[in-house]
């Protein structure tokens, strides 16, 4: 799933016509999906694309093929956490800091099959366990993934050419993601982990 940089808020919505009848009830909110550009969507989930729009303080409103179903199938859990590699340090550490006995990765993409997603969530598991874990082979996995092949000869619709580099640049937010329930909406915030002087494993 990806990032709105600057966004207060993302309201994750459970299809596009969801999205659609939230974005009508809030006019000043951004709806944003993945794929092609749609009548009533502001925005496709491109990091390349979206990198350029101003964000600061806005709501997005969100509908993913993979990501935000994922999300919303596990919204009773305690603890909900989406994640990628821009933000794989903070939310390792919040992992660290919760001393969970144990922790569920959804694999969201290809049926949770996706080589990407693999491999991001292996290198944060090990990461939540092994502070100096190196991310370079966990990253070459992502890179030669099919989705990243896909994104890189241009087989998907609504995208950047940089979109494959932006997703795979380790730590470059310094928050983590965490959804939560608001009402009777899952809404996905940052939250940024402070760093202790003193990390030890779970």
């Amino acid at each position: 799933m990806g990032l709105c940089p600057g966004a207060e808020k993302i309201v994750l919505a459970e299809s596009l016509d969801e999205a659609l009848a939230l974005k009508a009830r809030h006019p000043d909110w951004v709806a944003l999906k993945d794929g092609p550009p749609a009548p009533g969507f502001d925005m496709v989930n491109s990091p390349g694309l979206l990198r350029s729009v101003g964000l600061g303080g806005r709501t997005v409103v969100q509908k993913t093929t993979a990501g935000t179903v994922g999300a919303l199938a596990v919204k009773e859990a305690s603890l909900v956490l989406c994640a990628s590699f821009v933000v794989a340090e903070a939310t390792a550490r919040l992992l660290r800091t919760r001393k969970s006995d144990s922790v569920t990765f959804v694999v969201t993409g290809d049926d949770g099959q996706a080589d990407e997603d693999l491999a991001c969530a292996q290198y944060i598991a090990r990461r939540a366990t092994q502070a100096g874990t190196d991310a370079a082979e966990f990253v070459r996995r992502a890179a030669e993934s099919r989705a990243a092949a896909e994104l890189a000869e241009g087989v998907r619709q609504g995208v950047h050419s940089d979109d494959v580099a932006l997703c795979l640049e380790v730590d470059r937010f310094p928050f983590a993601m965490v959804a939560t329930l608001e009402g009777s909406l899952m809404v996905l915030r940052p939250r940024v982990v402070p760093s202790p002087a003193d990390e030890g494993p779970i």
